[in-house]
């Protein structure tokens, strides 16, 4: 079949749809670009010559099955507002139904740390209990318990590939991005503390190759894996490194869960973020030795690296009207 092998990412105009698709593009493997808006997708992957792209409403059934037919895998990454939640489950309902009218093979969810809850024992593997204590969380484990069970049903076989909170260049929705702008406009870092608690990021560029390669591995489906960040690092350190790139001390402006509150009062984002302030006091750090005994070696971009590449990113992106820090 001329499209078999193809590879579909669902919601593929953010950071991680990005590093997925460079990592395609690398292996030469032909693939679709699927999302709601054709702009912002002729924008990001025009010029690739291996994609198509496809538009889709996740809400509708036939809309997923359309955007999905002649695929082998499909990768979900679609992202909802920070205070709508409730439709990770409902959009998941919908997309397996259309992948499944559009006898698509195989499926791998992106998915996060929030179904585990407070971790009870570290490194967290992949058969810690998963008990969310939070609605954010409780509402990604129903779209994984959706991922999980569909497997071996309509000739599905399903993934779910939990990463640690991310970072990179040109990864806005991080919580360390405001380090890099800071560092990079010269001004102060807006930050969510505690900021000296060792926490562990993966560098964004690293998870697409994970990606490609499990989606032609046979052993990957049926099951729940992790990849890990690079070890853990503090706050503090990453902002250290960034404004060193710059020779100067770090300038920080750090919110702590009480800040947090209080400016939820008139930023519903910063509302949610409330709830998940656990994982900035008790984070969780991910043991991924079950990806690598499958895969072997995983590429982990040193700290270093990464902050600078992020840095030099913050940095390309400031206009020079602002006199950006040479």
């Amino acid at each position: 079949m001329e499209n078999a092998g193809r590879v579909g990412l669902l919601g593929a105009t953010g950071a991680i749809g990005a590093s997925i698709a460079a990592a395609l593009r690398a292996a030469g493997r032909p693939w679709r670009a699927i999302g709601r808006s054709r702009k912002a997708l002729e924008t990001a992957f025009g010029n690739d010559p291996l994609a198509e792209i496809a538009t889709w409403n996740p809400e509708d059934a036939n809309s997923v099955a359309a955007a999905a037919t002649g695929l082998q895998t499909a990768v979900y990454l679609v992202g909802v507002p920070y205070n709508r939640f409730e439709l990770h489950p409902r959009l998941m309902e919908t997309t397996l139904a259309g992948l499944a009218a559009a006898g698509v093979e195989r499926l791998i969810l992106v998915g996060t740390v929030y179904p585990y809850g407070r971790v009870q024992t570290m490194p967290v593997t992949e058969a810690h209990p998963r008990e969310p204590h939070t609605f954010k969380g409780r509402m990604r484990l129903a779209q994984e318990n959706l991922v999980l069970d569909a497997h071996g049903r309509n000739g599905l076989s399903t993934l779910v590939l939990r990463l640690p909170d991310f970072y990179g260049p040109r990864v806005t929705n991080s919580f360390l991005d405001g380090v890099f702008t800071g560092a990079a406009r010269g001004t102060r870092a807006q930050m969510i503390g505690p900021i000296d608690v060792p926490h562990e990021y993966v560098f964004v560029p690293d998870v697409g190759p994970v990606i490609e390669t499990l989606a032609h591995t046979e052993g990957a489906f049926g099951r729940v894996l992790h990849l890990a960040g690079a070890g853990t690092i503090t706050q503090r350190e990453v902002a250290t490194q960034a404004y060193a790139l710059t020779g100067r001390e770090p300038k920080l402006m750090v919110a702590g869960k009480t800040t947090l509150r209080v400016l939820g009062l008139f930023n519903p984002i910063l509302r949610e973020v409330v709830e998940m302030h656990y994982l900035q006091t008790d984070p969780v750090v991910l043991d991924d030795s079950a990806l690598r005994a499958l895969i072997g070696p995983v590429r982990k971009t040193p700290y270093e690296d990464g902050i600078r590449l992020a840095f030099e990113a913050a940095r390309s992106a400031v206009p020079a009207s602002e006199n950006a820090v040479a």
